[in-house]
């Protein structure tokens, strides 16, 4: 019963609005019971987050929560700085390990190692052989992401029909996404009518209609922890093409009609033609199971549970 009366404040960037993945998670702990509490940092760059401190110890002070979570690195360290004795849990997400010099790469193995009680990652990548490291990856709520008919999808989005879709992961101006490469393999595809989406801007609610609605989804990073978009796809039995960061390999191997590439144009155009041309769905969903956001949440439970 002591699920039932804990209370956790989320520490998150909110620079660019609610963040969805930690949402997500939020409120599949307030499904299980616990009271969860956010505060969202306003700031850019390290003096940006600073000026949080006093803000947040306040926030602390009055929410009184049982554990402090904080998702990403940055969110971590003004945490940390601004709780005095609760204990703080940190999420690492993957650019904040991988995107990032070695100096704060330096700084995040400090507070690992003596300001967080625990630190979670999405990976067995990011993980390292540490042993104050803990993987659980982000959930995927399988009541919001599902197969549904590409007719109704693509009239959802007035997708022209007679066209194959390949709808890339992320927004393409964000360079760490690899864009370039992406647009290198479809300039290569042996097909005149298939027309490109990017997952921009859009509306969480309106996610399933995009991945249901493509003929396969393209991701094509330089590095990930564990990417939702892939997950969020596999639940609604989408053909996926990624290259193999973070923990895509787990998810896609063996799924036919899901690829793995290198960074070689030619293995990501022959790829995604080898996609379009499976012309069915996947059975990736079969695989979402234990990534089911209710089972990722009595994870963290039992995590919190231990500092408490």
């Amino acid at each position: 019963m002591v699920y039932k009366k804990m209370k956790v404040l989320f520490v998150r960037s909110g620079n660019s609005g609610i963040d969805p993945i930690s949402q997500n998670q939020g409120e599949s702990l307030e499904k299980e019971g616990i009271i969860v509490s956010y505060y969202d940092i306003i700031g850019n760059g390290v003096l940006g987050y600073m000026r949080n401190v006093n803000r947040l110890k306040k926030k602390i002070k009055t929410v009184n929560p049982d554990i402090v979570h904080a998702h990403y690195s940055l969110s971590g360290y003004i945490a940390s700085l601004s709780s005095n004795k609760t204990p703080v849990i940190t999420s690492l997400m993957g650019s904040d390990v991988n995107d990032v010099d070695a100096v704060q790469n330096k700084i995040t193995n400090i507070f690992i190692k003596y300001f967080w009680k625990a630190t979670i990652v999405k990976s067995d990548e990011m993980k390292k052989d540490n042993n104050k490291i803990t993987v659980i990856p982000n959930g995927v709520d399988l009541n919001n992401y599902f197969q549904i008919a590409r007719e109704l999808a693509l009239k959802k989005l007035n997708w022209d029909s007679k066209k194959k879709h390949v709808l890339f992961a992320s927004d393409p101006d964000r360079s760490e996404k690899n864009y370039i490469l992406a647009r290198k393999a479809l300039d290569k595809l042996p097909f005149d009518e298939v027309e490109v989406h990017y997952l921009k801007n859009i509306e969480q609610s309106n996610m399933k209609y995009y991945y249901n609605a493509c003929d396969v989804l393209l991701l094509t990073s330089f590095s990930e922890g564990s990417p939702n978009v892939i997950k969020e796809a596999m639940a609604c039995n989408c053909p996926i093409v990624s290259t193999e960061v973070g923990d895509v390999r787990s998810y896609l191997l063996g799924v036919e009609g899901c690829y793995l590439t290198t960074f070689d144009v030619d293995h990501v155009s022959k790829s995604i033609t080898k996609a379009l041309q499976f012309e069915k769905r996947t059975i990736g969903r079969d695989k979402m199971h234990d990534l089911d956001s209710t089972v990722i949440a009595k994870r963290l439970m039992k995590l919190y549970n231990e500092f408490i």
